[in-house]
């Protein structure tokens, strides 16, 4: 069975993601999951940044198995592709009974907005007021839908874009008080989301007010970075996961920064991030958070066919 993006589109929302979410970091934090590093190979089909790669993310969590394949072709926007594509197939843990496959691409999208919804409404106090935006691609628009889901009383939204038509063009899209600013405005948020693709740092830590909790979902691999030094060494650093994050994100590795918990443990009650200190969540995607996705959507599925 098989399940197209349009299909997992009108049956997943944020208000059964999220929580669904939250409690599979609590259970990936108490050693629940079973979650072997990522597998990336380079597609060689270019030189620079156009050159692809293939991921493999197998998991194995509760009654459930899983593995996403997922690309990513910086060079596809030139051609109206997306430049993240993805495949996800369930499998039943007590048999291996394949349950279904289903395109990953929204899975992928919605799932990544969903683990900052869950960590803003764990790091950040109710009376949040302010987000901005750095970016204006699929992740941004993401962003703004589910930390509205978490955060109802955010009115400010700030948006900055490398091609401010982009910006204005997401600003009029999302409504309700959101517009285009300059870099430093948007940095300037309560809250601060860096969903770029960014090789080198566009977030600096003088922008940032003391208090921000910055949500960093971009720039994924170990020589990449959208966070300069100030911005993540002058913060309490929070990860979706320690190995993963120490692994994967050149804002981590290349800053020397240290992970001072996982938002799992947060959750859980095993450990509390400073009241009124700046915060960087830090996230790079993992398989469990996919196999939740996909679960919720067999699921799902699986009630509307009754």
């Amino acid at each position: 069975m098989y399940f197209t993006e349009n299909e997992v589109r009108a049956v997943l929302t944020y208000s059964s993601l999220i929580p669904a979410i939250r409690a599979a970091l609590i259970d990936y934090s108490a050693g629940l999951v079973e979650q072997p590093a990522r597998t990336i190979l380079r597609a060689g089909n270019a030189e620079g940044f156009r050159d692809g790669w293939f991921a493999v993310m197998p998991v194995i969590a509760g009654d459930v198995m899983g593995v996403k394949t997922v690309t990513f072709f910086a060079g596809n926007a030139e051609f109206g592709l997306h430049t993240h594509m993805a495949v996800v197939e369930l499998l039943l843990r007590a048999t291996g009974e394949p349950l279904a496959i289903m395109d990953g691409r929204v899975i992928t999208e919605m799932r990544t907005a969903a683990v900052s919804a869950v960590a803003l409404a764990a790091l950040a106090p109710l009376a949040t007021a302010s987000l901005g935006i750095l970016g204006s691609g699929v992740q941004a628009r993401s962003h703004i839908q589910a930390l509205r889901q978490v955060r109802p009383a955010i009115q400010d939204i700030r948006i900055w874009s490398r091609n401010p038509a982009n910006a204005e063009r997401l600003a009029a899209e999302t409504g309700g008080g959101a517009r285009a600013v300059a870099i430093e405005e948007a940095a300037a948020a309560d809250v601060v989301v860096t969903a770029t693709a960014s090789p080198e740092p566009v977030l600096q830590g003088r922008w940032l007010a003391s208090h921000a909790v910055v949500l960093a979902v971009g720039a994924t691999g170990a020589s990449l970075r959208e966070l300069d030094d100030e911005a993540i060494l002058g913060s309490y650093v929070v990860a979706e996961s320690r190995s993963c994050v120490e692994r994967e994100s050149g804002d981590v590795i290349l800053s020397g920064a240290r992970v001072e918990s996982e938002i799992g443990q947060i959750l859980a009650g095993l450990a509390s991030a400073p009241i009124g200190q700046r915060i960087v969540f830090k996230s790079v995607g993992m398989a469990i958070e996919d196999l939740t996705a996909a679960k919720l959507v067999w699921q799902l599925m699986q009630k509307n066919q009754r």
